[in-house]
């Protein structure tokens, strides 16, 4: 059965090409679609999720015909399929743990890993700049068209079809997802300590934004109590955030943070620079 539903997709997939695709467009498309196991009546629905705002820009098309829109429908279908699968499978948990649990599991670090495991950056339309700068391998431009990706699928085949390749592409893999520490939700762990043991919440600010627009890295403080606890940088706020709350946690010994090891290894051979002089005295004085 398997077999003949793969067959099918991409016999329905395989047609006529759409107007306003050139052959390298079309045959690059199609290809994506056996990669992920879909198929498209409409392969301009497949063709906008891949449209980067950035490149609509550049060539003078209308916002509107960028991803941005299909990505928000995607968003809300993802949601309501993972929150079906929770709820389902977790008959047993509350709303807040299962609450947790989806919000990690459609992070944008867990959908931008899934879709560079899928290369969706080679398929991705972005303007000269934004590609040169390494917007093919940015977190929130894969996340954003993995999402963008599940509206098109939804668009043209309706719920089953976005379920089924959500299910294929995220759900499965989702036992994995929980047990890999980099996926953690570090503020959420963060918040519950705070509130939890000091009845307090964190703050975060943002003490500086280097770099171009296209290409800014934030530089945020984590502070508990009017104290600075933690301090991370990352692409995107929520991404140094994250780290904040990370280092925040480490340093209340919540967790163990590794990220924070070349400190301790500075600290030891600067212990050693102050015991040479000694062992010099000790010679001098023998002589």
């Amino acid at each position: 059965m398997a077999i003949f539903k793969r067959l099918f997709n991409r016999f329905t997939t395989v047609g006529a090409r759409p107007e306003g695709l050139t052959k390298e467009r079309h045959q690059a498309l199609l290809k994506l679609c056996r990669a992920l196991d879909v198929s498209f009546h409409d392969l301009n629905l497949l063709n906008q999720a891949l449209m980067h705002r950035s490149y609509v820009h550049d060539v003078d098309m209308q916002r509107g015909e960028s991803n941005e829109r299909m990505e928000f429908l995607g968003d809300a279908v993802l949601g309501l399929l993972v929150n079906e699968h929770l709820y389902a499978r977790f008959t047993e948990r509350q709303e807040g743990r299962l609450t947790k649990i989806k919000s990690l599991i459609v992070s944008e670090t867990v959908l931008a890993r899934r879709a560079e495991e899928l290369s969706l950056g080679t398929y991705i339309r972005l303007s000269d700049n934004e590609r040169s700068s390494g917007g093919a391998g940015r977190a929130s431009i894969l996340s954003d068209a993995f999402e963008a990706v599940i509206g098109a699928i939804y668009l043209d085949g309706g719920l089953p079809a976005a379920k089924d390749f959500i299910e294929k592409h995220l759900l499965r893999g989702m036992d994995k997802i929980l047990a890999i520490d980099e996926y953690k939700n570090y503020k959420s762990i963060m918040q519950e300590h705070a509130q939890r043991k000091l009845g307090s919440r964190p703050r975060y600010r943002v003490v500086s934004a280097k770099g171009p627009e296209h290409e800014r890295t934030f530089y945020v403080e984590v502070r508990l109590g009017g104290r600075a606890l933690g301090r991370g940088e990352g692409k995107n706020k929520k991404e140094a955030e994250q780290v904040a709350a990370r280092h925040a946690l480490a340093k209340l010994g919540v967790i163990k943070d590794k990220s924070r090891i070349p400190a301790a290894k500075k600290t030891e051979s600067s212990s050693k620079r102050r015991r040479r002089p000694r062992r010099r005295r000790k010679k001098e004085q023998s002589s």
